[in-house]
């Protein structure tokens, strides 16, 4: 029951400190690094977002219903 919300802000997380990565790397034309620790924030999201949907997988929350599985 939690762990798709937590998917889901994972991956809005993700595409936020992506656009602000962008953003500082534009604005401060490499004077400064908040661009490395923005981009530092989505490498450690998205080692939670493969966390989260290893487990889901695992534990049977989360399941493959592609078509080409069939």
């Amino acid at each position: 029951m939690w762990l798709k919300p937590t998917i889901i802000v994972l991956f809005i997380g993700i595409l936020a400190s992506l656009a602000y990565s962008a953003f500082f790397l534009l604005m401060d034309k490499g004077k400064s690094d908040r661009t490395r620790k923005a981009l530092g924030v989505r490498v450690i999201l998205a080692i939670l977002l493969l966390a989260c949907v290893t487990y889901g997988l695992w534990t049977g929350d989360l399941n493959l219903n592609a078509p080409w599985q069939r």
